[in-house]
């Protein structure tokens, strides 16, 4: 795989960390839902599949701009909720999700984040969240700006403190300032088609979409099924007096 860039930025959600399975699952297994933490991980992924398409389908510039039913009816169905009980499941659903949910940390990402800090990769994160990410982060031991129990990374940016959310371009201008090299050498990956690979355009960054399960077959940009990936996709010449984040 070709050496293109010198520089990574991550989405959180759906990168480090997903909505948390033990509470989802103990909402939908009275419905027929699994309690398996890897199919609840799965039907992450297949709900922002779902909620992608359907913010195409209505037009809207962001799937923040849309009812997130498609997501939640997506993921119960994933989660082995009989079609009947699905619109109750998306109800039940929607009683406990919050952006405090967002905790259960992928841990084979969070390890692929370790070898790219010590590859001396520059790391940043850029998040469409409500104020907490860089809390949650740094308190579930993923990353954080300075030291900490996570891994070192340049810049932590939050949707909700900077007042512009992807796909809007303003939120990615602190990380790419902060990364130091041009825009086009910068890779930016996330789970949304619509947010993440449209946000990245619009930024002049190059999208990667993290789709581990492969429920965007047809998507128009890179895809990676892990973040450990990326490790062959750094320019090493870059990585000489970096060192740590």
């Amino acid at each position: 795989m070709t050496a293109r860039f010198d520089a990574l930025l991550f989405d959180a959600g759906g990168i480090f960390v997903v909505p948390d399975p033990v509470t989802t699952g103990m909402v939908l297994e009275p419905l027929g839902g699994t309690t398996s933490v890897g199919r609840l991980v799965r039907a992450h992924y297949a709900g922002m599949a779902a909620i992608d398409a359907s913010t195409r389908e209505h037009d809207a510039e962001s799937i923040e701009r849309i009812s997130w039913r498609p997501y939640r009816l997506a993921y119960a169905r994933e989660a082995g909720v009989a079609a009947d009980r699905c619109d109750e499941a998306a109800r039940q659903l929607s009683r406990v999700f919050s952006a405090f949910l967002w905790k259960f940390v992928l841990v084979e990402s969070v390890s692929a984040l370790w070898r790219l800090h010590l590859e001396g990769v520059r790391v940043g994160i850029v998040s469409n969240a409500s104020g907490q990410i860089e809390r949650t982060l740094a308190y579930e031991g993923v990353a954080q700006v300075g030291e900490g129990s996570g891994v070192p990374v340049v810049i932590v940016t939050d949707s909700h403190v900077v007042g512009v959310a992807k796909p809007d371009p303003r939120v990615f201008d602190d990380a790419i300032r902060a990364m130091g090299v041009d825009p086009g050498r910068i890779a930016y990956v996330g789970d949304s088609y619509v947010n993440d690979v449209g946000g990245a355009r619009n930024a002049g960054l190059v999208p990667i979409l993290f789709d581990p399960y492969g429920f965007h077959p047809d998507a128009d940009c890179e895809r990676i099924a892990s973040v450990h990936e990326l490790v062959a996709m750094m320019d090493p010449r870059t990585r000489a007096g970096w060192g740590s984040n």
